[in-house]
């Protein structure tokens, strides 16, 4: 797979992914499936550790992601944001190829085609090698949807957003009483915690900012998606 080393946040659906290249931290993204979804390889740069976010299709795409050499990093976890079949349709042969982990929140658990290793609720920690990432759990989208943050010390945080942040809006809810509270919490666990220039990575399409996008949060709240 080609691997560009130019990162902007934009992937093509079949093309080449792109690399973010932090001090502590590589972040590649790719789109898989029918349906464009991101995933994203974080590796740990010290340890050569490595952790997915969506294991969302397209298993052999993700493998080739990861490379086939003697230096390829060692995948010791997959991350599933949340329940829609769209996030794990290669859920169950990455994680067999390679022993990794799985994880997700209890609420969401029920679902997936296999039953998670590691259970995370709002405010617990996990690794990739040296680096460590911050759960965040932003109810609304599903019950169980996650958000996974990283605060490198060298520059600005990155968060991975699922389907419960995007630009231009929160996820699709499927009730009012869901959409206040996936709007709540994206206020008060996201915009309220974190600063402008906090990168956030979603589950479908391109990144953006949160400092692009606070401005646009009284809109969002009044036409009510």
């Amino acid at each position: 797979m080609e691997v560009l080393d130019e990162y902007t946040g934009h992937v093509d659906p079949q093309g080449a992914a792109a690399r973010r290249t932090l001090d502590a931290l590589t972040i590649t993204k790719v789109s898989v499936g029918p349906m464009d979804n991101n995933a994203y390889l974080l590796v740990c740069r010290s340890t050569g550790e490595a952790l997915l976010v969506d294991a969302a299709n397209d298993p052999e795409r993700l493998s080739d992601l990861l490379g086939h050499g003697t230096d390829r990093p060692t995948l010791r976890t997959i991350v599933t944001t949340h329940q829609h079949a769209d996030h794990w349709q290669a859920l169950g042969a990455v994680a067999g190829a390679t022993g990794s982990n799985t994880v997700a929140h209890p609420a969401d658990a029920g679902p997936l085609p296999v039953p998670p290793d590691i259970l995370v609720e709002q405010g617990d920690t996990l690794r990739v090698g040296e680096c460590e990432l911050e759960v965040i759990h932003l109810r609304g989208h599903t019950p169980g949807s996650i958000a996974l943050l990283y605060r490198d010390p060298a520059g600005h945080p990155h968060l991975f957003t699922g389907d419960s942040l995007f630009p231009g809006g929160v996820g699709k809810t499927t009730s009012p009483e869901n959409f206040e509270s996936l709007i709540n919490d994206v206020e008060s666990r996201v915009f309220d915690y974190l600063p402008d220039d906090t990168w956030f990575y979603p589950g479908h399409g391109d990144d953006s900012t949160l400092g692009a996008e606070r401005p646009k949060l009284p809109e969002w709240r009044t036409r009510g998606w």
